[in-house]
């Protein structure tokens, strides 16, 4: 299996505030989400993903977010086998210092 790259939340948050535009998506469920999320990701549950393909483009990256990394993890490991480009936010939301909405 091939490894997924990662980026740190401290790595995301550096290049959030250059202004980069990036592709986040948080795959936390619904009550997890409503307390926060980091401004500018888009919310598909991890149960969600394999109905929402149509969504990512395979030109693009898209990081993806939870609580801890676990989750985001194995949808990384699923998206990247289908041939998408993926990185996966270590430590999750527990670990983000940055703003949330």
């Amino acid at each position: 299996m091939e490894e997924i790259q990662t980026i740190t939340p401290e790595e995301l948050q550096k290049k959030l505030e250059a202004g980069e535009k990036l592709e986040l998506v948080d795959v936390r469920e619904d009550e997890e989400v409503a307390a926060g999320m980091i401004p500018g990701a888009k919310h598909i549950r991890m149960g969600d993903i394999p109905i929402n393909l149509d969504y990512f483009d395979k030109d693009k990256e898209y990081i993806f977010i939870c609580r801890s990394s676990g989750r985001s993890g194995n949808v990384c490991h699923y998206l990247q086998d289908q041939g998408y480009k993926v990185r996966n936010m270590v430590g999750g939301m527990l670990q983000w210092t940055g703003e949330t909405n």
